[in-house]
């Protein structure tokens, strides 16, 4: 069954601290809901459909977003990442975004996205940056050895208050965060040529069968499976 994306939005304009969007495959919108004209202080849909991320947001958050399309429309999945939005009083507040590729009979055809409201800049700031600041360790270093240590000397907090503000924030400990991107990595990657083994190694597993048994538990389905589902490998184009 394939959900019609204006069905999404209806749903979302019924919840003020969610931005929703469905863009083309040229990063251009096609749909969005109300919390996020609220916040670009426009009155119709009109006024942002078929325009890119660049053209209704302000320079210096818009290049972000245009770039994570680009990858998102690649074929990567982004969870998780920690940004500035604009608020209804046009003051930037942080968020948590997702966007993952819409993809029909194999061909990716848009992305979808939400980003969640976590706060305004001010007294909640000093928690959030830290946090964004370890996030985006864990993003360049999904691959490599990374150690808790480093995380805690990125953030200056107590190994506690790293687990609570995790816990808080993403639902998830900072050891089951880094599990997810080296996942949704690796997914990324099965649908290249590259082998499995060197795919595993890649997004930081050193063991093939311990890269198998994590990607099934969190996808229900090994790599050499996925990648048979997705089409990807040598000669799958």
């Amino acid at each position: 069954m394939r959900v019609d994306p204006a069905e999404i939005e209806a749903l979302f304009d019924a919840i003020p601290n969610v931005l929703f969007f469905a863009k083309d495959t040229r990063g251009r919108y096609t749909h969005v809901n109300k919390t996020m004209l609220q916040r670009l202080g426009v009155k119709s849909r009109a006024l942002v459909i078929g325009k890119r991320a660049d053209e209704v947001y302000p320079a210096g958050m818009s290049e972000d977003y245009v770039a994570q399309d680009e990858r998102v429309l690649a074929g990567e999945v982004i969870e998780n990442v920690m940004e500035l939005h604009l608020f209804a009083n046009r003051q930037p507040g942080w968020c948590l975004s997702c966007k993952r590729p819409i993809v029909v009979d194999g061909r990716i055809v848009g992305l979808i996205g939400i980003s969640r409201d976590l706060g305004q800049r001010g007294g909640l700031e000093g928690e959030y940056e830290p946090l964004r600041l370890a996030l985006d360790y864990l993003n360049a270093n999904y691959g490599q050895n990374v150690r808790m240590q480093t995380l805690l000397d990125i953030t200056g907090f107590s190994l506690s208050k790293l687990e609570r503000s995790f816990r808080k924030v993403f639902q998830m400990t900072p050891q089951q965060v880094l599990s997810r991107l080296r996942i949704q990595m690796a997914m990324h990657l099965l649908h290249g040529p590259d082998s499995i083994a060197a795919i595993g190694q890649a997004c930081g597993f050193t063991d093939q069968s311990a890269f198998t048994r994590k990607f099934k538990a969190e996808t229900g389905m090994a790599p050499r499976q996925y990648r048979l589902q997705v089409g990807g490998g040598a000669g799958s184009h």
